[in-house]
């Protein structure tokens, strides 16, 4: 909202890593953005193109999020367009922008931070100083999706009612560490190979989406401080009161 009283619009641009992401945004960020008058729109990496069919999903390469990304700004500068990632820490590109330069003893949340901004910074220099490049916020998700679901391990009832203990093992694991986002990154004991390991039938993208609802976003907010400071500085592109509202 901006002064006077008049209502700002904003239309966000969110580039998601898979279907996952993408069904997350549309299923329980967007509605709570809308509300707040950031109307957000969601698609995934585009991976490759065969016979004019769109491939779509993954981040092996960073040339593919740059390149969609940078394809969508340049259709859409209009200035009440804004742009965002929402891409795993987990298993990131070799030549993602701050691999090489990240500091070595900070902790995940450092590093994130420190990719963030050169990625920001590296899309700036692509765009050769567009000023749509200054509206975008990079985000990186510590460390993958799943670490969100672990919010409330309670929230995989919703998605396996029958499996008691296999819940009471995610339990076990969340109280392990600090908070979901602390989760490590190891190709063995990420968020989601933790969840494999004792729910084999997980599937991403329908069981995500059910237990991300069952937990709630202020749930996952309160939890996840990274997740919450990027959802804050999404909200308040349309004015600082509007970050302060009960979502």
């Amino acid at each position: 909202m901006s002064s006077g009283g008049d209502l700002r619009l904003v239309r966000l641009h969110i580039l998601a890593e898979g279907p996952t992401e993408e069904g997350f945004v549309n299923g329980i960020l967007a509605p709570v953005l809308g509300a707040h008058n950031v109307f957000a729109d969601v698609h995934s990496i585009t991976t490759g193109r065969h016979y004019g069919r769109l491939f779509r999903g993954g981040l092996t390469k960073y040339e593919h999020l740059a390149r969609d990304l940078m394809l969508w700004m340049k259709q859409d500068q209009n200035e009440d367009s804004w742009f965002t990632t929402m891409v795993d820490f987990y298993a990131l590109p070799n030549n993602f922008p701050g691999r090489a330069t990240w500091p070595l003893a900070g902790t995940a949340y450092d590093r994130t931070l420190h990719l963030e901004a050169e990625f920001g910074r590296d899309i700036v220099r692509r765009l050769n100083g567009l000023p749509v490049a200054r509206r975008l916020i990079p985000y990186i998700q510590l460390h993958e999706f799943e670490a969100l679901l672990f919010s409330d391990p309670e929230g995989f009832k919703e998605a396996f009612p029958d499996k008691p203990k296999a819940i009471a093992q995610l339990a076990a694991v969340r109280a392990q560490f600090p908070g979901p986002e602390d989760i490590d990154d190891d190709p063995r004991t990420a968020p989601s190979k933790r969840i494999l390991n004792v729910l084999p039938d997980y599937q991403k993208p329908v069981a995500g989406l059910l237990i991300a609802q069952r937990i709630r976003l202020p749930v996952i907010r309160r939890e996840c401080p990274h997740f919450d400071e990027w959802l804050t500085r999404l909200l308040t592109l349309v004015g600082p009161e509007a970050a302060s509202g009960l979502l």
